[in-house]
């Protein structure tokens, strides 16, 4: 049954397109998007890429480590790295001082996957249309944002949000 009364005027901060979250959202799709044909023509996933990007970064790292800084847990990180290691782009190592480390390193063939991905940040700034200080400018208050949704407590603090008119 529908209310045909007169509709209450709805509170401007439980409006989808004033939600931060939403926005959010539909930019990480929107992005995810614009990988899946750049990401396709190297036969790569996108978390597939996530992890040769850290791996170009620093070859080597502990699984955990990686896992730390994907925000994956092992469970996911684990089976990504087997398919990775198949698809000969990584080997996984236990370390020889403590075997229940594993060491992840590159191939040649993953080092070669670097400069066929080259183009990809390019592409990504062209679609973006921001300058480059503008899109490095929003990555941080992005990174910002996460710090403090990551921060102890960032949850209990319930606040009510007004609007200006």
């Amino acid at each position: 049954m529908h209310n045909t009364s007169t509709p209450k005027r709805l509170d401007p901060a439980l409006l989808l397109d004033n939600q931060l979250c939403f926005s959010l959202y539909s930019a990480s799709l929107a992005m995810t998007k614009l990988y899946k044909p750049l990401l396709d023509a190297l036969a790569l996933t996108y978390p597939q890429y996530l992890v040769m990007l850290v791996l170009w970064e620093s070859d080597g790292p502990t699984v955990s480590a990686m896992g730390e800084r994907l925000s994956l847990d092992s469970g996911t990180l684990t089976p990504l790295l087997k398919r990775m290691e198949s698809a000969g782009w990584l080997t996984r190592q236990r370390s020889s001082e403590d075997e229940r480390r594993v060491h992840v390193w590159l191939t040649p063939a993953g080092h070669q996957l670097q400069s066929q991905a080259a183009h990809i940040p390019g592409c990504v700034l062209a679609q973006s249309g921001l300058s480059l200080a503008d899109l490095i400018g929003l990555n941080q208050q992005i990174k910002k944002l996460r710090s403090a949704m990551h921060a102890p407590g960032a949850a209990a603090k319930p606040f009510t949000i007004t609007t200006q008119p």
